[in-house]
């Protein structure tokens, strides 16, 4: 794990969209496409409208979730919402999003349909993830009675998720995929993050899910 850190918000959004863009020239230059996994949440969107308006060949990338709450893509929960909102956009419109999210299916019957479909995608090229105050990354969330079964090493590539701490079931990309990046950024923000990630060194991923991810981790921090 390597962390990187910036003076202020505004620094690390500019630097980080920068990185990833570069990563997913890197990437394009020696093979035919791209895959990006990105998460939900507020602390990506200043990079995504960065990042957006980055002049790559986007139509040879490929955009993953790294997790999805279990609602339509029409719902204000919805990652997918916000990815398309923030990031597919300008010059990234170009881009293929490869959505979870199946009507009328339950997570679990969701999950089976998806998974067999992510492998062209892997290993990803470029994971950018984030992490909560409790540790969690993607939906991995200590404490979840479904998390054994997403960091199994033979998992499958998308798994339906019950975390009690949450008020929507989820679907998630297991640490076997998210760790397998070839590429992996991790951004947080403000101290109590920064002590948590702290903390996850010394924690089992059952305990720290992000701790199973630390490993080639280029952590990006800003108070």
């Amino acid at each position: 794990m390597n962390i990187i850190e910036y003076a202020d918000r505004e620094m690390l959004v500019m630097n980080v969209a920068n990185k990833l863009a570069g990563k997913l020239k890197s990437a394009l230059s020696g093979n035919e496409r791209a895959s990006l996994a990105v998460p939900g949440g507020s602390t990506p969107g200043p990079i995504f409208e960065m990042l957006s308006a980055t002049d790559i060949d986007w139509a040879r990338v490929d955009v993953l979730l790294t997790d999805e709450r279990w609602v339509s893509e029409a719902d204000e929960r919805s990652n997918a919402q916000l990815v398309k909102e923030h990031l597919l956009t300008g010059h990234a419109a170009a881009a293929r999003f490869v959505p979870f999210y199946r009507e009328g299916l339950s997570p679990g019957e969701g999950a089976e349909e998806v998974a067999p479909t992510l492998a062209p995608y892997l290993p990803l090229s470029v994971a950018l993830m984030g992490m909560g105050d409790d540790m969690h990354t993607a939906s991995l969330f200590p404490g979840d009675p479904s998390l054994p079964a997403a960091l199994a090493s033979d998992a499958p590539l998308l798994c339906p998720v019950y975390p009690e701490s949450q008020s929507t079931a989820r679907v998630t990309l297991p640490a076997h995929v998210l760790n397998g990046a070839l590429n992996k950024h991790l951004v947080i923000f403000g101290t109590e993050k920064r002590a948590a990630l702290k903390r996850a060194e010394n924690l089992p991923p059952e305990e720290a899910p992000i701790a199973a991810l630390l490993d080639e981790l280029e952590v990006y921090w800003a108070e």
